[in-house]
Order: C-alpha cells, then structure tokens, then sequence
C-alpha cells in the first residue's frame, strides 16, 4: 500500500533536520504522501471572501495563476487583484517549504501554475477521463514531459470540511498490472501530433505508457472498486506533497484547496531509479526515451 507519512511541521520555512530531511525524501520518492498536518495557509481577513465557488468563471475546476496572469476566475478588476495576490502567497509558502525540505528541489519549486480550487472536489459532468473521482496518476495530454516529474504541494484551506481521497496501490504494481494491455506508439503519430499542434513537443514512449496507465485504470470500474485503496482524510489547516505522477489518488469530497505544482527534472531526484521512467523502463527492458 502507499506509504503515508506525518510531520510535526507548522512554519513553511521550518528548519529541518538531516533526519527529517530524509525521512521526507524517501517518502515521497518512494511514492508515498507526506502529510504535516499543522501547516496552515492562513487567509488574511479580506480573502476570506474568496471562499465562494462564485469567484470561478465555470469553465475550468481551477483558478491558476502562473505569476502573470490569472486564469479561471471573475469578479472586478479589484477582486482579481485580490485573488492574484492571494494564490501567489501560497506558491511562494509552497516555494519556501520544498526547498527547505528538499535543497535538490530548489531550483525548479516556481516552474508551474499555482491553482485555488474553490468549486466542491466533485459534482461536475465531466468525461470518465477527466473524473478525478476515480483512482489515477497524473499525466498530460497535451504536454509529454518525457519522464519530468510532477511535485504537488496541496493545502486544505476550508472552515470546516476535510478533503478526502483514496489513495491506491504502489505505482509499480499499477504498471505491472495495465501494461500488458499497452500497445505500442503508432509509428508517426508522435510528430503527427506535434505538427498539428495537439501536443507541446513530441510524445515519447515514456509520455504514451503514462497516459494510456492513466485511461487503464480510469476505465476500468472493477479495479477501481476492488484494487487496494484506502481512504485519507486532510482536515482543514492541513497541508500535504506528493508526486503525483507515481502515487494513485482520487478525490472523494472537500472544496476551497490550494495546490502548486512543481516540474522536476529526473536529474534533480535524491534517487532517480525510484522515478516512474526508471520503473517503466525496468518493466520494459529498454529505453524509453
């Protein structure tokens, strides 16, 4: 099962110890959730206002913010503003705890959008692939990262309400289970798909094995009820990482999340053969980049 592991951490630039250094690294790397449940991201008195679905412009689950421009969200120039303020608050608090959990992270900890989820985990009409509700890893089909890992700091910032998730089995066991139904990358269509503009770059073979692991296992409704899961509660004021393109993970209930996403280089990791290339690659026998 996934490896779920707490710190006794309550300032986002906490000094941490060798110990507590490693024991972080070897948590998440090893694909399981870091969970500290005394970090706070407390709102200043004016946003708490924005603790409202009706800041969202209802066309994305998400309002992002990559340091320039605010995506996702209404309201007046004013309360944009606001917003922007807020949610970069929170990627610099985010910036400030990976790095000094993580010193080989540092460089890379403001290289992705920062996102506020205001609108409830589930209740949308979405597409069986974009249903979060159902056990997945992360993986972009429009963006190959050719083996980059995806690093997520999540913050519960609701009165009252505990964000839930399932959390499922070991990422290798995942691949060891759906590969076998993976057919090859269609000769061609990775440049295909670049020319025509569906992806930022070319999929690698790396890029095709993630995304079909993810539609494997979204589509298939008897694993998501019968394979090894349990359900994790973070109450709110609570902060949790993972990378989330290694650990299976579902949102089951909960509104008013931050999130950070980080992009990180197989080069940066403490132990790069722990990474989900490096599995893959293992369970394939080749190189698949």
């Amino acid at each position: 099962m996934t490896a779920l592991i707490s710190l006794d951490l309550a300032e986002w630039r906490e000094w941490a110890s060798a110990e507590t250094q490693d024991l972080a690294v070897k948590t998440i790397e090893g694909g399981g959730v870091l969970i500290l449940p005394r970090l706070a991201f407390i709102l200043m008195g004016s946003e708490r206002r924005f603790l409202s679905a009706q800041w969202s412009d209802d066309k994305a689950k998400n309002i992002s913010f990559d340091g320039r421009t605010l995506k996702g969200a209404r309201g007046s120039v004013s309360d944009l503003t606001d917003l922007s303020r807020m949610v970069s608050r929170f990627a610099q608090c985010a910036a400030d705890l990976v790095s000094a959990l993580f010193p080989r992270y540092a460089p890379f900890v403001l290289s992705a959008r920062t996102s506020f989820r205001p609108q409830p985990a589930v209740g949308r009409a979405v597409s069986w692939r974009k249903d979060d509700s159902r056990l997945h890893i992360d993986a972009f089909p429009s963006r190959p990262n050719r083996g980059e890992r995806i690093l997520r700091v999540f913050s519960n910032v609701s009165p009252d309400e505990d964000r839930v998730w399932r959390v499922g089995d070991r990422f290798e066991a995942v691949a060891r289970k759906f590969l076998p139904r993976i057919g090859r990358q269609l000769p061609g269509s990775a440049r295909l798909l670049a020319t025509l503009r569906v992806t930022k770059g070319l999929r690698s073979e790396y890029d095709h094995l993630m995304l079909a692991l993810h539609d494997r296992a979204k589509a298939d409704l008897d694993y998501q009820k019968s394979c090894p899961q349990q359900v994790v509660r973070f109450p709110p004021g609570s902060t949790w990482l993972c990378f989330s393109d290694q650990v299976m993970h579902a949102a089951v209930s909960g509104q008013y999340m931050f999130e950070q996403t980080i992009h990180l280089p197989v080069s940066a990791l403490y132990d790069p053969s722990s990474s989900p290339l490096a599995t893959l690659e293992r369970l394939r026998g080749k190189p698949l980049l």
